[in-house]
């Protein structure tokens, strides 16, 4: 079995912002399941699990807020007797730019508290992670500020192209493997001219 993770805050206030960027894909990937309403369980909305690509699938989005997603990863993980290996974390990264993502099997949170608190609660760098593009902040204003504000129209109208890259990934994920999903996923720019 796989869990995919999507972090994120809870509350109407953060809906649409770019650190909420990780429920969006999550969500999107429910709805193209058709898997409906979640339960409440781990600490977070649980959905599943599934069947995708023929393998047994949940879905996690924590309750905890970003910087303690930790414990409702852990908890979900201990409970299913999950290996770090099966889990894919979602997230925002402000170190790509919008219209960018990337998949990795392993390696430092690079700054996302959330997936820092991920990685130390299951005690391994080897976790894999898809990372959605967010942009960073111009010189001078509050990373805080940019991250818990809400993702501009203009970049909305364009959302559901991120979408569907983030399931072509996770797709390829399931059937082909960490590094197909990461040969794909990493090419991916929403603007194939940049």
């Amino acid at each position: 079995m796989k869990l995919i993770v999507g972090l994120g805050n809870p509350g109407y206030q953060y809906v649409w912002t770019r650190h909420n960027s990780g429920w969006i894909i999550v969500d999107s990937f429910v709805a193209r399941l058709g898997l409906g309403e979640p339960q409440i369980k781990f600490r977070g909305a649980y959905w599943g699990p599934a069947l995708c690509c023929g393998e047994r699938v949940a879905f996690l989005e924590p309750h905890t807020f970003m910087n303690l997603s930790g414990l409702s990863v852990g908890e979900a993980a201990r409970y299913q007797n999950l290996e770090p290996s099966d889990i894919l974390v979602v997230s925002d990264d402000v170190a790509l730019p919008f219209g960018r993502i990337r998949m990795r099997k392993s390696g430092s949170a690079g700054g996302q508290n959330g997936l820092k608190s991920v990685l130390g609660a299951l005690g391994t760098l080897d976790v894999p992670r898809l990372r959605i593009g967010v942009g960073s902040p111009a010189p001078g204003r509050d990373l805080a500020d940019w991250v818990l504000a809400k993702i501009p129209q203009e970049q909305r109208r364009d959302w559901g192209k991120l979408e569907d890259a983030a399931w072509e990934a996770l797709n390829l994920w399931l059937t082909d493997g960490i590094e197909a999903a990461m040969s794909k996923a990493n090419g991916f720019r929403l603007n194939a001219g940049e």
